[in-house]
């Protein structure tokens, strides 16, 4: 809705909120309400149900659901007379989004956003869909149709409808709590994974499975740690070059096809067709995070120049556009934009794609010609109509490097002509209107991304990163946290939401924390990460039959969850085994490897049924079957010795290691108070010294940065 239509409109309840979806529907018709008591009061003392719709401020089919019927005063009229109306941003409130989720999914076989449930008074759900269109079509009723239904529903079988989603919520609960552990850790999981994903691999385009296509980086690492790891030696050639080869190649295709931004690099949401050629154009920061330690990954295990390239390229772009002013990042971009300023439509990928006339018009004739063999252009376009149901990319370019005469992967060679070309194209659509930005700052999506910029430092031959990693995290502690208290919160716009943290957020901070201390030395990132463990433990975990909840719980949460899958996001618990591992080898806790033990068991049933559910869990298992690795580093981490080595180590593929910091001051007296042997590792011969160690059995220092590459090929 433009400005010059808000002024004409009275505000809803929205108006006096933070978020950034709760905002864009604060001028609707419709009367809605934020999650909340007062809702909730209402809907008891008018005995209506509530008509619960969530989303998130980048969702696509959101917008088009908001303009097709959020908007329209026949709509909003029916829904003030029966209903009770609210909406929730999914991203500020995951256990509530994960809760309604799962009944849609159970009573209707599908799941996305928006997601719209109707609920009794006491928050149970009944009813419940994802988009409506607002006349029938394609077999789906009226979004119009579905309310009077409901209504009817309501009036006269009451309670019929309220018993039957009763039960299927008790079932939904009966499930979370038939959860087996296993007795021991099955070897047998770590292959039967990859088995899984060796099967739905596609050959030929890579990725899993079928269009749509979607990135899923934890499995990524999995494979890469099966394929490339201490314990790959036990495997086959073949298995070890399959493995590799389903990650690289997928990499490959993703960093070739429309899913990477040619000019500005960073990622969109994913792909609509198998070939990686047409997008949907979100970007989200948790997949930028994830997929910049991917490629970085591949780039160490392969040394090819392309896969640092776009790890560089994604992380320019997230520090260009995603960051705010103090370090912090924000959530999304948003898939849709005005294709010219004076558009009063806004349109998928607007942003990002090309005429050809428009393109020629830009570039001399040499430029011209190098970009369009290079991005495939075509006159009348490049989009396949399948691809685009909407006709919003008729006669547009989405550039990718894929085709039958294309190179895969980014050029490392581009000719002169082809990159003035391409700063031409980036500072002319810059001039045009941008995506929407979601300025919201989630705890969890940034600790993803403070983890990978902290592995880039170690990776890269830049400083820039180290830097962005420490500004972020003291965002976080400055804004959202109260580690004296073990306490953080969810996110923050232009002040702190109030919402309590979920398990992901202390899961990916203390990974955070600790992929900072392992990168920078400093003891006090360390600290944090096992006092947030701490607290971590203390509010999650359940002491009946162990796994961390996703939430602390509360009146407004009819039942407590688990996550049991790595999906887009890794699940807290994958995380958290992995944490538990690192900070048990660190700190030599054997609590804290007991607890990791346990969460990996809880999950036994799920790991034995379908591992490839759990990827980063897989990659937990397959750590905990590989003997310990200890990098110590002796001397003081910031001067140019010590990072030398510390950058020649990371050269090389070692998932399993864990690095300690032997600074000969607080840090290392904190670590021997801990439990870690590591008395009297000290530089060698007045130079900072690397030891190698496995279970601290520790071969002799190293610091000459050639004699350590000849010791990791050994």
């Amino acid at each position: 809705m433009s400005e010059s239509d808000q002024a004409s409109k009275k505000p809803n309840r929205l108006i006096d909120e933070q978020s950034p979806y709760l905002l864009q529907h604060a001028y609707n018709p419709v009367a809605w309400m934020p999650w909340g008591e007062e809702a909730f009061t209402q809907a008891r003392d008018e005995n209506k149900p509530i008509f619960l719709s969530i989303g998130y401020s980048t969702c696509h089919w959101c917008h088009v659901m908001e303009h097709e019927s959020f908007e329209d005063e026949a709509v909003a009229d029916f829904l003030q007379e029966h209903f009770v109306s609210i909406k929730l941003d999914r991203e500020e409130r995951p256990d509530i989004d994960r809760i309604y989720m799962s009944f849609v999914q159970a009573t209707s076989g599908q799941g996305g956003w928006p997601l719209n449930v109707w609920l009794t008074p006491d928050l149970e759900p009944f009813a419940g869909g994802t988009y409506f269109p607002p006349r029938e079509a394609h077999g789906r009723p009226s979004f119009l149709t579905v309310l009077q239904s409901i209504a009817r529903a309501w009036e006269n079988e009451r309670e019929g409808i309220i018993k039957h989603g009763a039960e299927v919520v008790h079932s939904l609960r009966a499930a979370e709590g038939a959860v087996e552990a296993s007795d021991t850790l099955n070897p047998d999981w770590v292959s039967q994974g990859y088995q899984y994903f060796a099967r739905q691999f596609d050959s030929k385009d890579g990725g899993f499975g079928h269009a749509p296509k979607f990135p899923r980086p934890s499995t990524f690492q999995f494979l890469l740690h099966y394929g490339a790891g201490q314990s790959a030696a036990e495997r086959s050639e073949h298995v070890r070059e399959m493995a590799q080869l389903m990650v690289t190649k997928t990499l490959d295709e993703m960093a070739a096809g429309g899913m990477y931004d040619h000019l500005g690099g960073g990622f969109h949401r994913y792909s609509v067709d198998a070939e990686w050629h047409v997008p949907h154009f979100e970007k989200m920061l948790y997949d930028q995070a994830q997929l910049i330690r991917v490629y970085l990954e591949a780039f160490q295990i392969t040394k090819k120049e392309k896969y640092a390239q776009v790890a560089q390229e994604t992380i320019d772009y997230v520090l260009r556009d995603l960051r705010h002013e103090k370090g912090a990042f924000f959530s999304a971009e948003d898939a849709d934009s005005l294709a010219r300023t004076d558009s009063s439509k806004k349109l998928e990928g607007a942003f990002y794609v090309w005429h050809w006339d428009e393109v020629k018009d830009l570039l001399t004739e040499e430029e011209f010609t190098e970009v369009a063999a290079a991005f495939h252009l075509e006159e009348g376009g490049n989009v396949n109509p399948a691809s685009d149901p909407h006709g919003e990319l008729r006669e547009q370019n989405v550039l990718t490097h894929r085709g039958k005469k294309g190179n895969k992967g980014k050029k490392s060679d581009p000719s002169t002509a082809l990159e003035e070309a391409c700063k031409k194209l980036f500072q002319h659509r810059a001039n045009r209107p941008r995506p929407h930005l979601d300025d919201k700052i989630i705890v969890a999506w940034n600790s993803l991304m403070i983890s990978s910029l902290a592995y880039a430092y170690q990776v890269l031959p830049e400083d820039r990163t180290l830097t962005a990693a420490v500004e972020a995290t003291e965002f976080i502690l400055t804004h959202l946290a109260k580690p004296e208290e073990g306490l953080l919160q969810r996110s923050y716009r232009k002040s702190s939401s109030g919402i309590a943290g979920f398990a992901e957020d202390y899961a990916y901070f203390i990974q955070a924390l600790i992929d900072l201390y392992e990168a920078g030395g400093e003891i006090r990132y360390l600290q944090l990460a096992a006092s947030f463990q701490k607290a971590m433990d203390e509010k999650f975990w359940d002491v009946q039959s162990g796994g961390y909840f996703s939430s602390q719980g509360g009146e407004d949460v009819i039942m407590k969850m688990k996550e049991g899958d790595d999906g887009a996001e890794p699940s807290s618990n994958s995380v958290a085994a992995l944490n538990l591992c690192r900070l048990a080898d660190l700190m030599q806790s054997s609590e804290m490897m007991t607890r990791a033990d346990e969460l990996m068991k809880h999950f036994g049933s799920t790991l034995d049924r379908f591992p490839a559910a759990l990827p980063l869990m897989l990659t937990a298992v397959l750590r905990k079957q590989e003997p310990p690795t200890q990098v110590v580093m002796a001397g003081t981490p910031d001067s140019p010795p010590y990072q030398d080595l510390m950058k020649t180590f990371f050269q090389s593929y070692r998932p399993e290691a864990v690095i300690l910091h032997a600074d000969g001051d607080g840090g290392q007296d904190w670590l021997i108070d801990q439990g870690a042997p590591i008395k009297g590792f000290a530089p060698a011969d007045g130079m900072p010294a690397l030891y190698l160690c496995q279970d601290y059995q520790c071969q002799l220092p190293v610091t000459d940065p050639q004699e350590l590459v000849k010791l990791l090929k050994k």
